[in-house]
């Protein structure tokens, strides 16, 4: 899979743009701590599209988990085939939202592909993620509390208990959006056993802080496992003048093997959040090439 030519713009950043509050809309969803991946989140209500993508699940085994971490019980969704296994593992990382309806069922439709599929709600330490109508509110109170050194010990926990919970960490891949997917590059570079990730839309530069010590432009050459972006040509607030950065700086870490494996597929015309089916953004064509360039790369990197 070869890197796809870019024509490079300046835009935005992303965390500049902003949506104008909304009153909460009712949902199916229950509280958090009651269940994960009922309903949508809370934000993205005044702008539900009806082209949202339900995969059944009767087949599967579905259920939220506790994943403990150093005394902290996160939520965890996990789907997975019928049986004991052992299955690959792959971990699923949400946007700003946290693990709301939509990201419950890519886990299943990995399940339906084999894996055991698991979705961390990594946001629960600072608050209910799905429950903020305002996307200020969310980032100010929720989302920029959340150090990355925390995430990495997050995941470490979830790869762990799957280990214990019948899956197979040897075939161990990694997949996210938007927010998540900028933890992918992130955990691609901490994490041995990863064998290949898929980062769809994710930031790969920024301010470094405390909070966020390291960019995936910072790690590229420390990759464990080749990385497969999945990056809008419309994105206005991921700049492709990134993209190319990040590619060039892959093509320079001669001595990292996952960095020289790893490759970007950038699609045209379409927009950040393409494969999100729930919103206006959703571009079914990119989406579901994105998809199958994604279960490729998993599979051709032997996670399964």
């Amino acid at each position: 899979m070869q890197p796809v030519d870019t024509h490079v713009q300046d835009v935005q950043a992303l965390l500049n743009t902003t949506m104008v509050d909304q009153p909460y809309l009712p949902t199916r969803r229950t509280a958090l701590k009651t269940a994960l991946g009922v309903g949508y989140a809370a934000a993205v209500m005044p702008e539900l599209a009806h082209s949202a993508v339900y995969t059944p699940g009767d087949d599967l085994v579905q259920a939220e988990v506790v994943v403990n971490v150093n005394g902290f019980n996160m939520p965890v969704y996990r789907s997975q085939p019928k049986g004991d296994g052992p299955f690959p593992v792959v971990l699923v990382l949400s946007e700003v939202f946290g693990v709301h309806e939509y990201i419950v069922d890519v886990t299943r439709r990995f399940a339906k592909l084999g894996y055991m599929a698991l979705a961390p709600e990594l946001f629960m330490r600072h608050g209910d993620a799905q429950g903020y109508a305002a996307m200020a509110d969310l980032f100010k109170e929720v989302i920029n509390k959340v150090r990355d050194e925390q995430v990495m010990a997050d995941l470490d926990a979830v790869v762990a208990w799957a280990g214990q919970n019948g899956g197979d960490t040897n075939r161990l891949g990694v997949t996210g959006f938007c927010w998540g997917g900028r933890q992918v590059w992130l955990y691609a570079a901490h994490q041995p056993k990863v064998k290949a990730a898929v980062a769809w839309y994710g930031r790969l530069v920024g301010d470094v802080s405390e909070r966020t010590p390291k960019h995936p432009i910072n790690v590229a050459a420390f990759l464990n496992a080749p990385v497969l972006g999945l990056y809008g040509g419309a994105d206005t607030g991921i700049g492709l003048n990134t993209v190319a950065l990040m590619q060039n700086t892959l093509a320079s870490s001669t001595n990292n093997p996952a960095a020289l494996a790893s490759r970007f597929v950038v699609f045209d015309n379409a927009p950040h959040a393409f494969h999100a089916d729930y919103r206006p953004s959703y571009r079914a064509e990119a989406a579901q090439a994105g998809w199958s360039q994604c279960v490729q790369w998993m599979s051709y990197h032997g996670v399964k």
